[in-house]
Order: structure tokens, then sequence, then C-alpha cells
């Protein structure tokens, strides 16, 4: 009997062919709407492999249902909705798509720092809604990128290729980051502080930490009342780790300038999300990795992963 892979998401026939050769498939027919929890306990109970998405929650309860699974490959970089610890504890193998999509991710954060700092939606709204009825001096006017400070938060290989696009701005770089990168210091010129500092200094924050317990509400009111009036935060990482209430009443008060979200900490956002009300913040649907090469290169990794495990090879990019 032919070992099974469940794939939680339609995805381009294109790239489940090869699994279809060797392995029974079975996929949530539906594109844009998440599998049901008991749709998919139900499918992870004969499942030998998970395809996963990030919307995916991949409990201690779904593994322990699933006597059969031996990998869980994660269609993402991060990996927060797989419980880590019941995965190892159970023996089974979790895998992530990191690398292909550094530069698709770093072109997005860099977008939508341009785009936050100097109003680029919310002056497309008022062009399209009918309200550019006249120019004047001061009309949406925004934040200089070119010569300001850009601090990082979390300088990993997204952090370092948001860098390079910065160098070109001729921005100053600050980054916070578990460990310190002295061959990167020396080699750009790039600064590392500690996070206080760099809240005070930076003209523009960028985060692009993971989330974890310890990156989780990282940035709260405490972190946001040390930021300049001026300032632009940018989140191109999780959601989590910016405390929302506390962003939306800064941003309302004016204690800082303008914010740019590509992700939320509940995902999809509702429409009446209270930072979606804002006109200082530019908020897209978590398309950092959304090229069409990238998201096919991703899904590359998952479907050797998911053959590698189940012939029983070692595959790349394990996360446990």
């Amino acid at each position: 009997m032919k070992q099974i892979v469940y794939i939680t998401r339609k995805l381009p026939e294109e790239v489940v062919a090869p699994l279809r050769e060797k392995f029974t498939v079975r996929m949530w027919e539906e594109e844009e709407i998440v599998v049901p929890e008991e749709i998919l306990k139900e499918e992870a109970k004969s499942a030998h492999a998970l395809w996963t998405t990030i919307t995916d929650q991949i409990t201690r309860e779904v593994m322990e249902g699933a006597p059969n699974l031996k990998v869980v490959s994660n269609f993402a970089v991060g990996f927060n909705n797989i419980d880590i610890q019941a995965a190892k504890e159970l023996g089974i193998t979790v895998t992530n798509t990191p690398n292909v999509l550094t530069e698709t991710t770093a072109d997005l954060a860099f977008a939508l720092l341009l785009a936050s700092g100097r109003r680029i939606t919310e002056a497309e709204a008022m062009l399209r809604g009918g309200k550019w009825t006249s120019w004047s001096p001061m009309q949406l006017t925004g934040m200089d990128v070119f010569g300001a400070t850009l601090g990082i938060i979390g300088m990993g290989r997204i952090g370092e290729a948001v860098a390079k696009r910065a160098r070109g701005f001729e921005m100053n770089i600050l980054y916070y980051n578990r460990t310190r990168k002295m061959d990167t210091e020396e080699m750009y010129g790039y600064e590392y502080v500690d996070l206080d500092n760099l809240l005070k200094r930076a003209d523009f924050v960028l985060i692009l930490a993971p989330l974890t317990e310890k990156t989780k509400n990282l940035i709260a009111k405490r972190e946001l009342s040390l930021m300049k009036k001026t300032a632009v935060l940018v989140n191109a990482s999780r959601g989590g780790i910016v405390n929302e209430q506390d962003l939306y009443e800064a941003l309302k008060a004016g204690e800082i300038w303008s914010a740019g979200l590509d992700v939320f900490e509940t995902e999809p956002v509702s429409v009446n999300h209270p930072l979606l009300t804002l006109p200082n913040v530019t908020a897209l649907p978590h398309i950092g990795s959304a090229s069409i090469q990238t998201r096919l290169a991703m899904m590359k990794l998952n479907e050797r992963a998911i053959g590698d495990v189940l012939e029983g090879r070692v595959p790349n990019h394990i996360v446990v």
C-alpha cells in the first residue's frame, strides 16, 4: 500500500505531480480557504506526510492522532504554527522553506518601508477616492528614506538582504540580533546596538525576527515610547512580535509617525481591525514571499523534503 501525503491547500499540479508518482496524494481543494480543523484531524489519522501552510495549526492533538505520520513540511520559513516539542517527542520530522524567499521578502520589506515613509497607499486612496482637488505645499508630505537611519531587529539572511538595499539609499544601519555579526559589521559598517538604543536612534525600525516566546510582544507600549515621533515601524516578520493594541494607541496619539505591516497576530485580519482604521498604517495581506518564482521554489523544497523522508533519506532544512 502506498504511503499517504495530505496537502492542506490546493497547489499547482506541476509541483504535486512528482509525489503522485510514488505516493497516494490527497489535497484540500480550496486555494483561499483554510482546511477546517476537523477535516485536518481526520485526514492526518492515515497520513504519512502533511504538507502544511502557516495557517494550519499542527498541534500535539493532531500529531498524536496520526500514528503513521513521519513528516510535516511547512510551506514557510516560520514554524510557530507547529508544536515543535510534540513533534520531537513523537519522532516526527518537521521541515521548512528557508533561503529561497530571502531576496523576495527583502524586496517587499523595503517596499513597505518606502510606502510607509512616503504615504504611498494613503496618497493612492486619496486619488482613487476623488479627494485630490488641488495641490498644496505640505500635502501628503512624508519622511525621507535617503540618508535616514534604519534599525533592523533580527539580522538574519533577510535582514542582511534588506541592509544591502538600504546601502543604496545611503542609510545608516543599526541592528539588534541574538548574536553579533562582527564580519558583517567590518565589511559594511553596520552598528550593533541593544534594542533600546536602536529604538531611540532609528528613523525606520524594521522587524525581521522570528516569533518565539522571547520575541512575543517584544515591541509594546514601553518600546514604542522610546521611538522618535517621526519614526516608522515596519513589521515583515510575524504579527505577535508587536502588541497591536499598544501600536494602535501610539499611532493614533502621534507618538510615532506611521507603521507598515505585512503581518498580524491573527490572520487573515478582520476588516474591522483597529489598525486598519488609521490613515498612517500601510497594511498588506502577508505577501512577503509572494512572487511566482519564489512560491514555486518553496513548494519544490516541500515536495523534495516529503519525498526524502518517506523514502528513507535525510531531508534538507530540518527544523526538528
